[in-house]
């Protein structure tokens, strides 16, 4: 009678501190402009450093949401991502899509707000005027393209991540 008590409290225990899993979530706009075709460079270099923008997040429930996180989910052998950034179109004069760094038509992002410390929030049936991007460092001649832009963020209290097609191809030249 001992044991069944101690598991009964044990369950109760783990249970009430069991957090959520994310669910898929579909607020998110699957159709946008990037997700219609692969971007690229066939002229890079080892150790070159890219900044490839993700879908500018187009929030198209009738709810409100957070985006908390932001990655590339499939990064080939020869890529390294080093950082994700969280940037205002207003600042970047639009929306750099891919871009080498200290490039001509570069933004400076390290003289600019990045937002991402916090969560970015989208409203209801509306785009954001902030947009995420992948700092990205060649290694070696990647072996593959760069996809999947996933996203995590709240809504309703819920936590939901979902993946939007996208994908950067770097190709070492010769």
């Amino acid at each position: 009678m001992l044991a069944l008590l101690a598991a009964l409290a044990l369950v109760g225990c783990t249970s009430s501190t069991q957090v959520d899993a994310p669910r898929p979530g579909t607020a998110l706009a699957a159709d946008g402009a990037q997700s219609s075709g692969v971007v690229g460079n066939k002229h890079a270099h080892v150790g070159d450093v890219w900044y490839f923008a993700l879908p500018v997040p187009n929030n198209t429930s009738a709810d409100p949401i957070e985006i908390t996180e932001v990655s590339v989910q499939h990064i080939p052998s020869g890529v390294k991502v080093l950082s994700y950034g969280a940037y205002d179109l207003e600042d970047t004069e639009g929306l750099p899509i891919l871009t080498k760094k200290n490039g001509p038509h570069t933004p400076d992002f390290e003289k600019l707000k990045n937002y991402a410390a916090e969560p970015v929030k989208v409203a209801a049936r509306a785009e954001s005027d902030i947009f995420y991007l992948a700092e990205m460092r060649i290694t070696a001649p990647p072996k593959d393209s760069a996809r999947k832009c996933r996203f995590a963020y709240n809504q309703g209290g819920q936590a939901y991540t979902q993946a939007l097609d996208c994908e950067v191809e770097l190709e070492v030249g010769k």
